[in-house]
């Protein structure tokens, strides 16, 4: 029996063979429009009465997208070489994914400007409309749950500028079962519970509390019947959120990743009678492999916020973990078999949402066209062209930060620049015009001041090991989100296994290679800080101008800023 992968997979070898038989400029690229068909997409070995469809992650990303999948994803302690720390050929061979293939492009960075060419762009919320409205044809509005991962309203120009709203009129024709959250608490509380009024559906967060009487602040768990099977879904939200971000934006409310709280709520929908139990989670990949572990009774664990794209669920101490990728590239599905209130099978997969194979939905195209119009002249506004890829993913340095740290240095007059460690933010093929959409999809957020302070080289060296710690402590209910910040007018050497304040060394000026000195102050520059009243320009407005003045962007993909000691 042929699989959707085989069949996927053919598809750009045969586009291969006949463009070696001269037939079309672009023949890998015509087969993926012409051979590979939704029908494709969609094939499935549907199983036993519930489907979990997961969206998660999409970064206020309404159009299709190119999107590079990272170079490096880094795990350290008991999940080092697991999933989904693996990168490249590695994950190929772990999933069983022929180089070359559409899965190898929509899943790794391995030939990733060749096979974007050929493939195109994957996502767009009117793609993402056309399978769920399929996948619920064909099993039934009352065996499906749709479930939103959060990530959603943060990371355009439009989201921005309407403050969430154009994304909660969007997804409500999806109608999500329920949603869970973290960039949304960046429009600040008031706006936040404006957005959740006005969406219709449940915002699920089992671990925020009110940080005045220590009781929930949100709804933690809803229920539902589906295909005869009562279902439990409880929410996450991601928990070191006022950490991550401003504090002073939401202050009535704690997070955290609350275990307890969690087995406690899990307890209870068993004794409401819920036969499957899902936790729709923001806490990040590792935190929820952990958790499963820690907590019982959990069936499904749906997770976001690490951005990780796994071809299946998982299965990790007897319960089924999915993660759905990010930026709208794809729509996670679990089939689950119910018998005697337990689950006895499932089938699952990560449909690629490859945007030319997949008819758009009238209905939400003409909405994204809505919500869109009063902005589409100005994203489409051309600012500059680059002849570099520019991709942000990954644990260390992408070139959109290097690009944005060289803009900070320049237009700051700083000799060092710090850009955050943002999982967020799609790519641009070499050749590519740089719109102000493209620009946005980078630096859209509520607190975006470029700071030019003095810091000394021990409090630089403080910054650069707290941060690593965030993402490499051994324990990942300590990792606290992000990706390693970005460094610009310096570089430096990583140790990921060592301890805290060990992991850093070799901090150099890049100019002048002269070593970084404890007690010597230097010139920083940076935005995204979480602290309250920063000054300074947008970081959008001042990049904006940086390449309107360069007008070409060039970037030397060999000049690593980071040496990464294994």
């Amino acid at each position: 029996m042929h699989t959707r992968r085989d069949f996927l997979q053919y598809a750009l070898n045969a586009g291969f063979v006949l463009g070696a038989a001269g037939l079309g400029a672009n023949p890998a690229r015509a087969l993926a429009q012409q051979k590979l068909t939704q029908d494709d997409l969609l094939r499935f070995d549907a199983k036993g009465q519930l489907t979990l469809l997961h969206f998660t992650d999409c970064h206020a990303q309404l159009k299709p997208v190119f999107f590079r999948p990272p170079d490096t994803n880094i795990g350290v302690g008991a999940y080092a070489g697991l999933p989904p720390h693996l990168v490249a050929e590695e994950f190929l061979s772990y999933f069983n994914i022929e180089k070359g293939s559409p899965y190898a492009y929509a899943h790794t960075m391995v030939d990733y400007v060749d096979l974007a060419r050929s493939y195109g762009k994957l996502g767009g919320l009117d793609r993402t409309a056309t399978l769920v409205k399929a996948i619920r044809a064909e099993r039934g509005d009352d065996k499906v749950l749709f479930l939103d991962g959060g990530d959603t309203w943060q990371g355009s120009y439009s989201s921005l500028k309407t403050n969430g709203m154009d994304m909660v009129e969007c997804m409500k024709l999806l109608k999500p079962d329920a949603m869970t959250g973290h960039w949304e608490f960046t429009f600040g509380q008031d706006r936040f519970l404006e957005l959740v009024e006005a969406m219709g559906y449940p915002f699920l967060a089992s671990n925020i509390f009110d940080s005045e009487w220590d009781e929930p602040a949100f709804e933690h768990t809803a229920f539902f019947e589906r295909g005869g099977v009562n279902v439990a879904v409880i929410g996450q939200a991601m928990p070191y959120t006022p950490i991550a971000n401003p504090n002073w934006m939401f202050p009535k409310w704690s997070f955290g990743i609350r275990p307890e709280t969690l087995q406690a709520n899990v307890d209870a929908a068993r004794a409401e009678g819920a036969e499957v139990v899902v936790l729709l989670s923001h806490n990040g990949f590792d935190v929820d492999r952990k958790l499963a572990g820690v907590v019982s009774g959990l069936d499904v664990i749906v997770t976001g916020h690490t951005h990780d794209a796994t071809p299946v669920a998982l299965e990790v101490e007897g319960t089924l973990l999915m993660s759905s990728g990010s930026h709208g590239k794809y729509l996670g599905r679990i089939d689950l078999d119910i018998r005697d209130g337990k689950v006895a099978g499932y089938n699952s997969t990560l449909i690629p949402v490859f945007a030319d194979v997949i008819t758009p939905d009238p209905e939400m195209a003409a909405k994204i066209d809505q919500v869109r119009a009063p902005y589409e002249a100005e994203t489409q506004r051309v600012i500059g062209r680059t002849d570099s890829l520019l991709y942000r993913r990954g644990n260390f340095n992408g070139t959109w930060d290097d690009l944005i740290c060289q803009g900070i240095i320049e237009e700051r007059d700083t000799q060092i620049a710090l850009s955050p460690g943002f999982r967020w933010g799609t790519t641009l093929l070499p050749g590519s015009d740089i719109t102000i959409d493209d620009l946005y999809s980078e630096t859209s957020m509520s607190y975006p001041a470029v700071y030019r302070l003095e810091f000394t080289g021990a409090q630089l060296k403080d910054i650069m090991e707290d941060v690593c710690d965030n993402l490499f402590n051994k324990d990942p209910f300590l990792q606290q989100g992000g990706d390693m910040v970005r460094v610009g007018g310096f570089t430096y050497a990583c140790a990921p296994d060592a301890e805290m304040g060990s992991r850093i060394s070799d901090m150099r000026l890049t100019g002048s290679g002269e070593a970084i000195e404890a007690d010597k102050s230097y010139t920083v520059g940076g935005w995204a800080s979480v602290n309250e009243g920063v000054e300074g320009p947008a970081i959008y407005d001042l990049m904006e101008d940086y390449i309107t003045k360069k007008s070409v962007v060039t970037l030397d993909a060999d000049a690593a800023s980071v040496r990464v000691i294994r």
